[in-house]
């Protein structure tokens, strides 16, 4: 009832809430960042573009071995681009990716 209570006073004053992409973030280090830009056929400057990002944040990203430090909501756009791009990130015992079933490679330029 409160949490009902405190959303409805937070949409009255129109504030907005930051989303929460942490759950949803499939791309964890720059190693997996990297091969699916590779996969795709992409450069830096096309992944930046996509994703709407700079291409310096692009090339941050890809310097991390491990874990990417970058923001979330920044991560996410350029997980967002290279899953519409075609790539499918798996995130099972051991990070990695892949070209969607339906995808070739020329699909992707």
């Amino acid at each position: 009832m409160i949490i009902k209570y405190l959303l409805f006073i937070i949409s009255f004053l129109g504030l907005r809430m930051r989303p929460c992409y942490g759950a949803l973030l499939k791309l964890t280090n720059g190693r997996q960042l990297r091969a699916g830009r590779v996969l795709l056929g992409w450069d830096q400057a096309k992944l930046a573009k996509a994703a709407r990002v700079s291409i310096g944040t692009i090339r941050r990203m890809e310097s991390f071995d491990g874990t990417i430090n970058s923001q979330t909501g920044t991560l996410y756009k350029v997980q967002v681009a290279l899953e519409r791009g075609g790539i499918e990130f798996l995130n099972d015992d051991r990070p990695g990716v892949r070209l969607r079933a339906s995808v070739t490679r020329q699909d992707t330029r």
